[in-house]
């Protein structure tokens, strides 16, 4: 039986990534890319999908961990016999003048099995399966050269190991304390295969793996009570940008069911704009700058290849993905199908993403960032768009599929838009813009929310226009700007959507409809109920109890996917997510940020009290 989404860890290389279950099966792997078609695929068809195992044979337990603050994942295997087997697995990554000493494939994983105590009985299955499984391929044996695979149109595939593999890919054998076994798996797409050696090299690149990921991790600027938690999060929000674009996907994976045996299946490999603004304020407040600005530098130029419009989403290279398609050989993860590739949103109308990409420009500019002619001017660009559509229906953030609806949030998003475009021409950044039908939008915008987005009755800002429910969205208003976080209207509303939303634990739904039933609380959501209290909600011993429950969600290895069953604690949708994990980064630095103002206060006042204040 497959594993459960919990079961697994990511590796990676800032170009793709892969999932390797507790029991020691790489079951998600796509090559080149993040987007790319899967060549091992079992978390989505346990039969036809193809897997990688190194495992003991028999009964087991294991325990893993990063190693350090790293993406260095190490699987140790207990027997019942007492037998120990250790399991690195990892994407080399290298320095430049590292990178330079080496010859390397083109895209390489490295999986280094070691026998620390006893002997064990282990089990090998090497059963690829590319382009989402539709192909079975011939496996060749080349004796010392390895395994090699070739599949037209894909490339070539290679497994290099010192391991008896036969021809079908398997092997059983006996490993004792202090046997080792290397396994080099690579792909050659069109320049010649580098097919390479063992010993050494292997265990060279595995040390300097580990160094480069844990000199990164040491750059980011946390000093807070959560740090483990939080650059576990920004190393998982590192592997998922595409280092040559700088683009950040949502998820490395597609069709990890939100709800358990049902349809709610969705490709997340791709980029989209809505997450713009509380990444970009993440990856700067961690003082990852140069992420930060690779993924300011491959919004804006995504987003100037569809002028004037923006698209909700876009792939790697900033292009509009493929169109949705359904795999329906692929039999979905524990039964859920369809199984999706593409997603359909592409075509959406969602306005907040104008406010979106706005506001992380104008962060951008807060964090010392400058604004050219060209920026300007698209700018400016946008600020037209939202002139005209502010008013009109879309799919909104929750990309709800059929029609549009006048959406809170989305007009809220809007306001922001508006807002920030007055800040950055007041500020002489946008010296062209049309400031004053900017400002008469804004504040019509703003009248609308607060006459027909406000409910007397339920006393609530509501999830839509003269709507009668709530949405967690609605927790981002102080976070824009829009509204004081303990202003009169949102503190009622904040005790509407704990009525409505929350189920429990710290968790929430992101809103009632026939689309969520049977899903879990949304990750996301429930980190920016923390944040909300600790922007000033709550109290800060409140936003902190709340931030403390939320990280019992996490699994072992401190990954979180899209959604959290309240009952279980299963782990639901795509693994891991990006968006929760920036939610995880923003609520930490405000609660840091609260606690510092507090303490800076507490000194004041003491220093008030010495003799020689008082004198």
């Amino acid at each position: 039986m497959s594993a459960h989404i919990r079961d697994y860890a990511i590796i990676g290389d800032c170009r793709s990534a892969a999932l390797v279950s507790r029991g020691g099966s790489l079951d998600w792997l796509c090559w080149p890319h993040f987007d790319s078609p899967s060549i091992f695929a079992a978390i989505l068809d346990e039969e036809r999908g193809g897997r990688f195992t190194i495992a003991p044979g028999g009964t087991f337990r294991t325990e893993r961990s990063y190693v350090g603050e790293s993406n260095v994942l190490r699987t140790r295997f207990f027997a019942e016999g007492g037998g120990e087997l250790e399991l690195t697995d990892f994407m080399p990554v290298l320095e430049r003048h590292d990178a330079r000493k080496v010859l390397r494939p083109e895209h390489e994983l490295l999986r280094i099995a070691r026998c620390l105590r006893g002997e064990m009985q282990v089990e090998i299955v090497f059963d690829p399966r590319p382009c989402y499984a539709t192909v079975r391929p011939r496996i060749e044996r080349l004796g010392k050269l390895g395994l090699r695979v070739a599949v037209p149109g894909f490339g070539l595939l290679t497994l290099r190991t010192d391991a008896p593999l036969a021809t079908d890919g398997r092997a059983r054998l006996t490993m004792r304390a202090g046997d080792e076994l290397q396994f080099s798996l690579s792909l050659a797409q069109c320049h010649p295969a580098v097919l390479v050696p063992f010993g050494d090299r292997s265990r060279w690149l595995e040390d300097r793996s580990i160094a480069l990921w844990q000199k990164w991790a040491r750059q980011t600027r946390y000093d807070g009570p959560w740090r483990d938690a939080v650059v576990r999060s920004a190393l998982a929000l590192k592997l998922m940008q595409y280092a040559p674009s700088g683009a950040i996907v949502a998820a490395p994976t597609t069709s990890l069911p939100e709800r358990p045996g049902g349809d709610l299946n969705w490709d997340y490999r791709f980029c989209w704009l809505r997450d713009a603004a509380l990444t970009t304020r993440a990856l700067f407040g961690l003082g990852h700058h140069d992420e930060a600005e690779n993924f300011m530098s491959w919004l804006l130029s995504a987003t100037n290849l569809s002028l004037p419009k923006l698209h909700v989403l876009y792939d790697l290279f900033g292009r509009r993905p493929g169109r949705e398609r359904i795999l329906p050989h692929l039999s979905g993860h524990l039964g859920a199908k369809p199984v999706r590739i593409g997603n359909a949103a592409m075509g959406q109308v969602q306005l907040d993403t104008y406010g979106e990409v706005i506001e992380a420009v104008a962060y951008f500019v807060r964090s010392g960032g400058s604004i050219d002619n060209a920026i300007a001017r698209m700018l400016v660009g946008f600020g037209r768009e939202v002139l005209r559509d502010w008013d009109e229906p879309d799919e909104g953030i929750w990309e709800i599929r059929g029609y549009g609806r006048n959406f809170v949030h989305s007009r809220a998003l809007c306001w922001s838009a508006l807002q920030r475009l007055v800040d950055l021409h007041e500020q002489g950044h946008l010296p062209k813009a049309r400031v004053d039908d900017l400002r008469k939008a804004r504040n019509a915008v703003r009248e609308e929310i607060e006459t027909l987005g406000w409910s007397e009755e339920l006393q609530t800002y509501t999830r839509t226009l003269a709507g009668g429910d709530v949405d967690a969205s609605l927790l981002l208003l102080p976070w824009y700007g829009y509204c004081a976080p303990d202003s009169p209207r949102m503190l009622a509303t904040w005790r509407r959507i704990r009525e409505r939303l929350d189920v429990g634990g710290g968790l929430f739904r992101r809103y009632h409809g026939k689309l969520t039933r049977g899903e879990g609380a949304f990750g996301i959501c429930s980190f920016w109920a923390a944040e909300y209290l600790g922007l000033g909600g709550g109290t800060l011993e409140e936003a902190e109890e709340h931030f403390a429950n939320l990280l019992r969600y996490a699994n072992d290895v401190g990954l979180y996917a899209e959604e959290i069953d309240a009952e279980t604690g299963r782990v639901l949708g795509n693994f891991p997510q990006a968006y929760t994990h920036v939610g995880l980064i923003n609520a930490a630095l405000t609660l840091l940020e609260r606690s510092k103002r507090g303490k800076k206060r507490l000194l004041q006042d003491r220093a008030e009290l010495l003799p020689e204040a008082r004198a």
